[in-house]
């Protein structure tokens, strides 16, 4: 009789098992329980690791950004170091560059909404670089608290090789309108990672615009911890010609009757324009009557430009409001251009026509009327470039 070993496993095979579910990923303070991403990891792998690797090193940045703040005189301006609450309330690193932002700020800006209160204008956030070379870090903490009302503009500009952490908390009642915008010099490379945590009753609504940079990688993760609490999600990019604008979306259904509504729409023109958005909403076992949608659309404007777009759903109870994801990408509607056309538009003009349309929802959505005509005029610049490109290349007339 012949006997047949049965091959053994390395004693360490167990520990090596593939992270299944996005809320599984590990999270850490320390820099050192992070590996340097190779760009096989399931949140980097449709990320351009090369152009992250400085921000990959845990030593000090140049010290050259600024952030400024505009903000009526009721709101409480400071720093938190690290370990001081509510820094570390509502954000824990989930990757590399994240830890080495939080470790690497000594003080955090810390903005903070009292309670009760209700803000007439906007507090605007303006972060400012002036060097692509020089690696930065930055950690921002926003704290509406209980029954707090207010509007958060987190406005960046310039150049900047940037890691970035903004940590939302919103107490009991309170209401967050936070909108943040990447308006960078075409040479600037930034990773974020946003998380907010809702208590009881809160609403936090999170808009991203994306029009300017390089690389620009951002994860916003909203956690509806508290029962009733409602999280609302929208983005905006247009990304041309050699750009690369990144968006995971994570909604973290934990409190019951929590809501949350997911809604990004992007354009890309150009050789190698990429946008990637990547949306995981998890319902868990604590969050019945939970009422969840996401969805992301895509328009590519032209040959050479590329959209990726994954959905995902995990549900852990059987007693839900309703539940749905959909995703969409598709090319310019010669339709829509010929039935402009034959009414007298000129090709160029039913090309901006056609685009506005399919963005303006997200425009209309943000909440100041002074950035929503800077979005129409950063929209119509991008349009213009897009068009002349096309006219180039002899596909408009």
């Amino acid at each position: 009789m012949t006997v047949t070993e049965t091959p053994r496993l390395p004693e360490n095979a167990g520990k090596f098992v593939p992270v299944q579910t996005r809320s599984e990923r590990p999270k850490s303070f320390t820099p050192e329980d992070f590996a340097a991403p190779k760009g096989r990891e399931v949140d980097w792998k449709y990320s351009p690791v090369a152009k992250f690797a400085e921000l990959f090193v845990n030593e000090p940045g140049a010290g050259k950004l600024k952030i400024d703040v505009s903000a009526p005189e009721s709101v409480s301006l400071g720093t938190l170091a690290e370990g001081a609450a509510p820094r570390g309330t509502g954000l824990v690193p989930e990757d590399l560059p994240s830890a080495i932002a939080s470790r690497q700020t000594a003080e955090a800006a810390y903005i903070a909404v009292p309670a009760d209160t209700e803000l007439d204008a906007p507090i605007t956030i303006t972060v400012s670089g002036e060097d692509a070379a020089a690696r930065e870090f930055a950690h921002i903490v926003l704290h509406a608290q209980a029954n707090a009302k207010a509007t958060i503009v987190l406005d960046h500009t310039g150049s900047v090789l940037l890691s970035e952490n903004v940590e939302i908390v919103v107490d009991e009642g309170a209401s967050l309108d936070v909108i943040v915008i990447h308006d960078w010099n075409d040479d600037a490379v930034h990773t974020g990672s946003h998380q907010a945590v809702l208590a009881k009753d809160a609403y936090l609504k999170h808009t991203i615009v994306t029009f300017g940079g390089e690389v620009v990688r951002v994860n916003p993760s909203l956690h509806l911890n508290g029962t009733g609490s409602e999280g609302i999600a929208k983005g905006l990019y247009f990304s041309d010609a050699g750009q690369h604008f990144e968006h995971q979306v994570y909604i973290d259904h934990v409190g019951e009757r929590t809501v949350s509504d997911v809604n990004y729409k992007g354009a890309l023109q150009g050789a190698g324009a990429r946008s990637v958005w990547i949306g995981d909403v998890l319902i868990r076992q604590s969050a019945v009557g939970t009422e969840s949608y996401e969805q992301n659309r895509n328009l590519v404007l032209s040959n050479g430009a590329r959209a990726d777009s994954v959905p995902n759903l995990e549900i852990e109870t059987g007693d839900i409001a309703g539940a749905g994801h959909a995703s969409a990408t598709g090319r310019f509607e010669e339709d829509q251009l010929f039935y402009l056309m034959a009414r007298g538009i000129d090709e160029p003009t039913a090309r901006r026509l056609v685009v506005h349309g399919f963005l303006n929802e997200i425009v209309q959505s943000i909440s100041v009327p002074e950035l929503q005509e800077r979005m129409r005029e950063s929209l119509e610049r991008e349009l213009e470039n897009s068009i002349e490109a096309l006219m180039a290349q002899g596909a408009v007339r």
